[in-house]
């Protein structure tokens, strides 16, 4: 059975952007989905506004004697030490919510969704707000741009450096730990490089490293100025070098291809189109902007057997929620603690590797967590789920016995007692509602779904009417709404 028009610009929605936005409703059967994405780029070719999250405290140590994370202990006392490394993880908390909230409600979906991806290819876990507001800065920018300026600039962030320890890599004591990285994550993947391979490259990156205030450093006197061999090249090779070594090598565009093609298309990749993308994203020399055109406008894209076909990850169900139904958050905290539970807390990636995803979304425990969610933001569910231990993630905030992050300290436990209001949230109906106005009472459960659920499936309307509201007609499309979107139906895009 043919796609509807609506399904498949639902389908574009999802994948190049974080879902359909509840003002976007009237249009999804007007205008096809080739309008949409000449609209998705024009809006997202805007440039990005720096994300500024540090506090004064913060932003005073940078003025006067150096980034906080870089100073010498000797300089600060214990109390002072602790003051930072909670300033920093707050800063890291701010970043996360102002990141979320632009992913909700900006114009720019197909760069954030970008972004999102880049996020984790270049994962990097780093508790220096200046630096991880940087590193999120240069993905941003580069984000729809030339794959390989996003690849040197990551390089060169002191978020990068750091993470992998460039600052140790020194001459006649190489750490290999970047060099490694650089091949096995974001460039040529693994088993497409030797262990040689990763020794000359390590010897290349010496010198690399970042000052007290975040800007790229090359310390000449520690760089390795001899003859290095990287697959079959060899030069005096320095660390750009050995960069564009890896961008000549077609199995860059072919990695880069399928793993967009499994986060943007389908978890199963179809090695014929992969091979396809690779040579135009090659011979293109990795623009980014067109890889993505090449996806978005091309019919295979629209095939059914990759509409619904992807478990949405944490973030885009969380953010996909909010685009459908706007509100107002009184503990926006509260988002971060659902992060924790459900496995994807920005800027905290498990590993170098980033957030596996597809099936590793889904256990026994995260998929009801998940089917709670839209109880949770309606108000009507609490939570009772203890997150893993991780006090990165707990904001220093374990040994206090408190697994949340709450607004305010102590008065909110994730595991609290019963009539705990985590979220707090105030949806805003009224748009959402009015958008069924002229729908048929007994056509309004299938007409909400063919907007929540990526199928062209009827659901069983009676299971559903038979736990929603039905003491008016508002009530009604309110209550059914949280219904489907509680369904493992709603968990797929």
């Amino acid at each position: 059975m043919p796609l509807s028009n609506q399904l498949r610009n639902q389908h574009l929605l999802w994948r190049a952007g974080f879902g359909p936005a509840v003002e976007q409703l009237n249009d999804l059967r007007d205008f096809t989905p080739k309008e949409f994405y000449r609209a998705l780029v024009k809006e997202s070719s805007k440039k990005p506004v720096y994300m500024n999250v540090a506090d004064n405290y913060l932003k005073g140590l940078v003025q006067g004697i150096g980034v906080a994370g870089q100073l010498q202990r000797k300089e600060l006392s214990a109390d002072e030490r602790r003051n930072i490394q909670r300033k920093n993880r707050e800063g890291v908390r701010n970043l996360n919510i102002t990141w979320m909230n632009e992913m909700v409600n900006s114009g720019a979906q197909l760069r954030e969704k970008m972004a999102f991806f880049w996020h984790g290819h270049f994962a990097c876990r780093n508790l220096n707000v200046f630096y991880q507001q940087e590193l999120l800065n240069v993905i941003r920018q580069n984000a729809l741009g030339n794959f390989g300026t996003l690849l040197k600039e990551v390089s060169r962030s002191a978020a990068m450096l750091f993470f992998l320890n460039n600052q140790q890599n020194r001459k006649g004591h190489p750490n290999e730990n970047f060099a490694r990285e650089v091949m096995e994550l974001f460039t040529l993947g693994r088993g497409n490089y030797s262990e040689n391979d990763v020794k000359e490259a390590a010897r290349a990156f010496t010198g690399w490293g970042a000052n007290v205030n975040g800007e790229f450093v090359f310390r000449k006197g520690q760089h390795d100025n001899g003859t290095k061999t990287v697959l079959g090249h060899t030069g005096q090779f320095d660390g750009d070098a050995v960069l564009n070594i890896l961008l000549d090598e077609k199995q860059t565009a072919r990695f880069i291809c399928t793993k967009i093609y499994k986060f943007f298309v389908n978890d199963a990749p179809d090695q014929q189109r992969i091979q396809w993308l690779a040579d135009r994203f090659y011979q293109k020399e990795y623009d980014i902007s067109s890889l993505l055109e090449d996806i978005y406008t091309s019919d295979w894209f629209y095939d059914e057997k990759n509409v619904s076909a992807r478990i949405k990850s944490p973030v885009e169900l969380l953010v996909g929620i909010q685009r459908m139904l706007p509100m107002a958050l009184q503990n926006e905290d509260a988002l971060l603690v659902i992060q924790r539970i459900l496995g994807q807390v920005l800027f905290y990636p498990p590993n170098v590797a980033g957030w596996p995803g597809g099936r590793s979304w889904i256990d026994s425990s995260t998929l009801m967590m998940r089917m709670r969610v839209p109880q949770l933001f309606n108000d009507e569910d609490e939570i009772n789920i203890k997150p893993k231990d991780d006090d990165d993630q707990m904001m220093g905030r374990k040994d206090d016995g408190e697994a949340s992050i709450p607004a305010k300290p102590r008065q909110q436990k994730i595991a609290g007692g019963r009539g705990t209001r985590l979220i707090n949230a105030n949806i805003e109906w009224t748009a959402y509602t009015d958008h069924f106005s002229k729908t048929q009472r007994e056509l309004l459960v299938n007409a909400i779904a063919g907007i929540l659920l990526q199928t062209n499936t009827a659901v069983g309307a009676d299971i559903i009417t038979k736990y929603s509201d039905g003491s008016s007609r508002e009530a009604f499309i309110r209550s059914a709404t949280i219904q489907l979107m509680s369904t493992p139906e709603y968990q797929l895009c």
